[in-house]
């Protein structure tokens, strides 16, 4: 198969409007990213997944346990597949980037925790997707991961359950419960400091746990005590001493604590770089749907909090409209990747002008502009701002014609289904072309099978 044939038919894998018919003899096909290509896709037919489901290449199977996409309850049905690398990918589920799956039924979670492979069991109770109702059922079984995991359904257990995890024979067991209660717990963070010694599990105790007097000097005293500088049991000399630390980013962390004035903010010496990477600080994203605290995070001086409200679905329509106006990239950026309703023309702009590898994506967010893109940017010297104009509702048929023989958009032009049929089949023919033109949901069916004849697929 040449390169030019290759390409239509991965398109065709991921051409939305593709039938069962053609995903079935694709299927067919000895070529690994087209068969992962429609496992990948959404709203399968169901003879699709039958076929899938009954593969003798484990492969296939796999990749269909691992689609964001797919059906859960579909998903569900390869809980008894012979392999284990199938089981144990639909035991760690799908991880899209910055994106949420639904877990699969608690029945096939349940059937996974029962699994006489250990790797099985243990990799079903770390994924995230498991819901806590299904943890919690785990709080006496006899294997001690699952015990763990059952702490992370704290707020779900009874008093009594919590009570023996806390002095579980389990070193680990115990270890995670305590981590549940030491927020309030001074006794039981310092037990923890302790027993996790140099584990990086230390590190959140160190951040969030209660602190006697005498553990925040002895911690504080330490080389680069980072976490402790973010602790809010923290007492309020021992903030004041991390404040002129000789470390710039320990007097960055303790400058964006919460219990700080502004003035009291302005007057320690920190540094936001704007290409540092910073986490959201999590006494914001704790407080992410009080209002009253995210104006204060928006309206701060402080790069950091407003950087930390700007991913807050629950920023209110007047703070949203003041971060898109922010001298911090990062904020706008931010606000545009995380906020449900970002300003159009903020995503446009960076878009058009932001030269971080994030601005790409942005258009495929549903407030992306659209209206008047023909009309503003048709004509620009710019190709990759002239498929913009593929985006105007009003685009007329001339100007898409001309867009599909344009050299910069044309590849995708060949993919708009508002395209001719006419012009449709004559870039079929066209070499260069027919990669982009087989993913046109306009395509007809008859033609999707001809390029398959042509790539020599069986029927």
């Amino acid at each position: 198969m040449d390169d030019h044939l290759d390409a239509a038919v991965r398109a065709l894998s991921w051409n939305p409007a593709t039938p069962g018919s053609v995903l079935l003899r694709l299927l067919k096909l000895d070529h690994r990213d087209v068969r992962r290509a429609v496992t990948q896709r959404a709203g399968l037919p169901p003879e699709v997944v039958d076929a899938i489901l009954a593969d003798p290449d484990h492969r296939l199977r796999q990749d269909f346990a691992d689609s964001a996409a797919a059906d859960p309850a579909q998903r569900a049905r390869l809980v008894d597949d012979p392999h284990p690398k199938v089981l144990l990918a639909l035991a760690i589920g799908p991880t899209p980037y910055r994106g949420r799956v639904q877990p699969l039924p608690d029945w096939a979670y349940e059937r996974l925790l029962k699994h006489p492979d250990e790797r099985i069991r243990r990799e079903t109770v770390v994924s995230y997707l498991v819901p806590v109702r299904v943890l919690a059922g785990l709080a006496d079984h006899p294997d001690s991961a699952l015990r763990t995991a059952a702490c992370r359904a704290w707020k779900e257990l009874p008093d009594a359950t919590r009570e023996l995890l806390l002095r579980d024979d389990d070193l680990k067991v115990r270890q995670a419960a305590a981590a549940q209660v030491c927020r309030e717990d001074a006794e039981r963070t310092a037990w923890l400091v302790e027993s996790l010694g140099g584990s990086y599990l230390v590190n959140d105790v160190l951040r969030t746990g209660r602190l006697s007097r005498e553990l925040a000097e002895q911690l504080v005293a330490q080389p680069r005590p980072v976490p402790v500088a973010a602790n809010p049991s923290l007492p309020p000399d021992l903030v004041r001493r991390l404040a002129v630390d000789p470390d710039p980013y320990i007097r960055l962390v303790v400058s964006a604590r919460p219990e700080l004035t502004e003035t009291e903010r302005a007057a320690i010496d920190y540094t936001v770089e704007p290409e540092a990477r910073l986490d959201t600080l999590d006494w914001v994203w704790d407080a992410r749907e009080d209002v009253e605290v995210l104006r204060r995070c928006a309206t701060s001086a402080h790069t950091w909090l407003r950087r930390s409200a700007a991913v807050c679905p629950a920023l209110p329509p007047d703070m949203v409209e003041l971060l898109a106006q922010d001298e911090d990239f990062a904020v706008r950026l931010l606000l545009c990747e995380f906020h449900p309703e970002p300003p159009p023309e903020l995503l446009l702009d960076l878009y058009l002008h932001g030269t971080h590898r994030a601005v790409a994506m942005l258009i495929a967010k549903p407030g992306f502009p659209s209206a008047g893109m023909a009309a503003r940017f048709l004509d620009s010297p710019d190709p990759d701002h002239r498929r913009l104009a593929l985006r105007d509702p009003a685009l007329t048929p001339e100007d898409l014609d001309r867009l599909s023989r344009d050299g910069g958009p044309r590849g995708l032009a060949a993919r708009d289904p508002r395209l001719p049929l006419a012009r449709i089949r004559e870039l079929l023919a066209d070499p260069d072309l027919v990669g982009s033109v087989a993913g046109n949901p306009a395509l007809p069916v008859e033609e999707m099978h001809r390029l398959l004849d042509t790539a020599g697929v069986p029927a």
